[in-house]
């Protein structure tokens, strides 16, 4: 570290108060930006919440996959994720998960995961079920923490309308409120809280290096 590098030297201890109320929660997070950890930010906040024993809800939108989250999530009482990917649903998903039992008796094919990023038209339907799901979730009063998972993104592609957020946005009591998801539109950060944009500095993508069980996923 060079020396003349600006730190900031404390000369007395900083005492921060906090605040242990329930009624003190009813704030609203983004986390944006085309950097890798907007999920792993909000799972983040998730880990934290349940070891003060806060009750979470977390629908991630666009996604039908197995996460590690998933398996982590079912270890906990007070925790809920629920994937509300088109490819979750009917037929979709059966053919899917037949095709992926076909790769691994045959071991033909690439090793590791697939996922399915289907067509913005295909996905409307089931962002609007997750988004009815959220809305029932943050107005029974019963979690504490709620997270939107790619959120941002579901609102930038128009499949819920911007509106519609913000009224969740400004009527959601004292259930904490997570929006994660690149792409965040000007109208959700102006209403938030607490807006954290996660820069792209570098990705392994770039190098050809796949998404990774456990760090990706």
């Amino acid at each position: 570290m060079r020396e003349d590098q600006d730190i900031t030297k404390l000369k007395a201890p900083v005492i921060v108060h906090g605040d242990d109320r329930r009624e003190s929660l009813g704030l609203v997070h983004v986390y944006t930006g085309d950097g890798k950890g907007k999920t792993t930010a909000a799972l983040g906040l998730a880990f934290r919440a349940l070891g003060d024993g806060l009750k979470v809800y977390m629908i991630q939108f666009l996604k039908a996959c197995e996460t590690g989250e998933l398996v982590t999530a079912a270890q906990f009482t007070n925790m809920t994720i629920i994937q509300c990917g088109v490819a979750l649903e009917g037929e979709m998903q059966k053919k899917i998960t037949e095709f992926e039992e076909k790769l691994r008796k045959s071991g033909n094919g690439e090793s590791g995961t697939r996922f399915a990023f289907m067509a913005d038209m295909d996905e409307e339907t089931a962002c609007r079920n997750g988004f009815e799901l959220a809305k029932k979730a943050i107005h029974s009063g019963e979690y504490d923490l709620v997270i939107l998972d790619e959120m941002n993104c579901v609102l930038n592609k128009g499949l819920i309308p911007i509106w519609e957020a913000l009224e969740l946005m400004h009527n959601h009591g004292h259930t904490e409120l997570v929006f994660t998801g690149w792409g965040a539109p000007e109208e959700i950060q102006e209403a938030a809280d607490y807006v954290s944009f996660i820069q792209r500095v570098k990705h392994p993508y770039e190098k050809g290096i796949k998404a990774r069980r456990g760090i990706e996923y």
